[in-house]
Parts: C-alpha cells; structure tokens; sequence
C-alpha cells in the first residue's frame, strides 16, 4: 500500500529529503529551504499523519507504520535530513535500507528521547504531562511544547510566532496521531542498533537545547564511531531557525567532503 504524502519540491541534482519533528509539518524548514534548494532537489515533506499527508484510517498508529509509509515516498537513493522525531523516522529509514541513502543527518535529534541513568534526555515527566494535558487542550498543549523548543534561543519569542505560522497555515495533526507521536518519543530505542550506521553520518545540536541536550554528543559518539557531530553554540532545539547561516555553512561542509 503506498499513501499519499505531501511533499514540495524545488531546486535540482541530487535528492535531499527534509523531514519535520513532532506536532508540526514540512513549512518549518521555510528558513533554510532556498539554500538546500542550491544544493540539491529539495523535498519537504509532511510526515504521514501531519500537515496535508492522512494517516490511512485502517493501518494502526506505529512508529514502524510512520518509518514504512515514509520510506514509500522517498526517491531511489537520497540525502535525508531529520529534526528531531523526524530524525529518529529519518535513522530508522537508514537502517532498515541503507542503500537508498547516500548520507544521513540528524538535527537536535536522539537515538532515545527520554533521560535515564548516565544519558540526557527529556525528562519522562514531561512528556506524560505532554500526553495528558492533549485530549483537554491539544491544539494549547502543542504550543506549550514549541515555547519549550525554543528555549534558550537568543530569540525564542520571535521563533514561536514564526513556527506557529507555520503550523496553523496546514491542517493540524489529530490528537490520536499526537499521542502516538509522543509515545513514539518516549518508547523507540536505537542506540543498540546506531553502530550499524556505516554511510556518511552527520548530527547536529544547539548548546541552548532543552530537550535534546548537546553533552549527549559524547554518548552518541561511542555508538556511532562513525558518525560526525557540531554543536550549535547560540541554538536551541531549532539550529535551522536560530541560526540558519551555521546551519548551513555545517551542510555544506559535511556534503562537499
């Protein structure tokens, strides 16, 4: 079964896939999407449940569902870009395929979300409060979360507005697929797996991020030896927003070598 996903497309040469994190839809790499555009064939894409892309009404909300939907739309072989759950989506995808990508990055992204012993995380308290206050208030509960996103930033104000245009210009994600969402954040487990990652690999964080904490460089280091990580130095959860031009300047680097 292939759905239909959403997805814009802009720029040519090789593809580059973009996808977007919890709650929110492929609008949010507004900032940065002219510059990947130069750099390759840009696909924004709404993940399945969010923004224009239905959830199919008779397939079960699963992180395994979300990752197989997604990688029905990609194009044969790709670059793929992930924030945050999109990152974990975005990894997954590797993994199970790694020949249709030919590089992986993930931004303010986690192999595991929640925090435990000896690994930084979100705390499990907050994503339960997340869960509980959805079925009341979802469409508050999901500004509360962007305003914890942009924490930190030189300019959080400025970045919630933006990023809540953003959002409300699409059809907002239901309440069942935000919960199974933030189930997702709290249950999914890659760290066993991240070794097997042997293609072109590169993580990004904010220093100022306050869900994904940048000290988790150092963990993720020892499971993807692999791997490349920057850290932003005045971003929060957001480096394509609070500072587009290292964001970019770090893309461009990791793509030419």
């Amino acid at each position: 079964m292939v759905t239909p996903v959403w997805s814009k497309i802009s720029g040519t040469g090789e593809d580059i896939v973009v996808l977007h994190g919890w709650g929110l839809n492929g609008n949010i790499w507004t900032p940065v999407s002219a510059q990947l555009a130069q750099l390759g064939r840009l696909h924004q894409l709404d993940l399945p449940g969010y923004g224009e892309s239905p959830w199919p009404a008779e397939l079960p909300l699963s992180f395994e569902h979300l990752c197989q939907l997604t990688a029905q739309t990609l194009p044969p072989r790709c670059h793929l870009i992930g924030w945050s759950l999109g990152g974990l989506v975005a990894s997954q995808i590797a993994l199970d395929d790694p020949e249709r990508i030919q590089s992986l990055v993930t931004v303010a992204s986690s192999p595991y979300f929640p925090a435990a012993e000896n690994w930084p995380g979100i705390e499990p308290h907050i994503l339960s409060t997340f869960a509980r206050q959805l079925s009341r208030d979802f469409k508050r509960t999901v500004e509360r979360f962007l305003a914890l996103q942009s924490m930190g930033s030189p300019h959080a104000k400025a970045d919630v507005r933006q990023i809540k245009e953003w959002l409300f210009a699409k059809p907002m994600a239901s309440v069942e697929v935000l919960h199974a969402g933030l189930d997702m954040l709290a249950e999914v487990d890659l760290r066993p797996r991240l070794h097997e990652l042997q293609l072109p690999f590169l993580r990004i964080y904010g220093r100022l991020d306050a869900l994904v904490p940048a000290r988790l460089k150092t963990q993720v280091d020892q499971l993807a030896p692999n791997s490349e990580a920057v850290v932003a130095p005045n971003c929060s959860h957001a480096p394509f927003i609070s500072d587009p031009e290292f964001f970019m300047t770090q893309l461009q680097r990791f793509y030419q070598r």
